[in-house]
């Protein structure tokens, strides 16, 4: 079984200071990396984007939908996504575009974890994950749906009106040994340290882990 994939990529970038989706990793922009890694696990992808949102290239095959409700977050961009994959598939996984570290094999492990459950999550240091997770489509979407109507709009909230099976980090660890696949940028701190990790800027003397 091989789901579909959601990558959210609207939000304004405020703590960066630029667009997320266009900064440089490599040879890449953060966000075609990211779709390149989850297509190895996952597909059709759909990326979710702001009303006139200007985007790197994509492959042909990638849908970009532009969330039709401003100023909902993330929860209305997963629904957004969720709906406009076709409805043959089943499971769809979703995640942020600053994930510049996923493990495809993160995918396979939450595939084969999921079972009878609406969403496979991590659970790690105390905290869910709800862009690094799988979720059953229709149930979701329903779910999203409840919960804007009520105007709720924490990604987390989810987890209390589905069915969950929560991951520990001993199983994650598995197929993501340092756990890279929940690192996010958020802050130009974030990217550089990024860039450092996958050699791709010298190491920073004042970082600790450095020495």
């Amino acid at each position: 079984m091989k789901p579909g994939a959601v990558i959210l990529c609207g939000g304004e970038s405020r703590r960066m200071g630029r667009p997320k989706p266009w900064l440089p990793f490599g040879p890449e922009r953060l966000l075609p990396r990211v779709v390149r890694l989850v297509s190895e696990s996952a597909g059709p992808v759909v990326v979710v984007a702001a009303p006139g949102q200007d985007l790197p290239a994509l492959p042909l095959e990638v849908a970009v939908v532009r969330d039709p409700v401003p100023g909902l977050g993330p929860l209305q961009g997963l629904a957004a996504g969720l709906e406009a994959l076709p409805d043959a598939v089943a499971f769809a996984y979703a995640t942020a575009t600053d994930a510049p570290f996923l493990a495809p094999g993160w995918i396979d492990l939450l595939v084969s974890l999921i079972g009878p459950h609406d969403l496979a999550i991590p659970f790690v240091a105390n905290r869910l994950h709800p862009l690094a997770s799988l979720y059953r489509r229709p149930r979701a979407i329903d779910a999203i749906r409840q919960l804007l109507a009520k105007g709720t709009l924490h990604l987390s909230s989810l987890s209390s009106l589905l069915g969950s099976f929560r991951i520990p980090h001993d199983a994650l660890r598995a197929v993501d040994p340092d756990l890279r696949t929940l690192i996010n940028l958020n802050t130009p701190g974030d990217y550089h340290r990024a860039l450092r990790d996958a050699g791709l800027l010298p190491p920073d003397p004042d970082d600790p882990r450095s020495a």
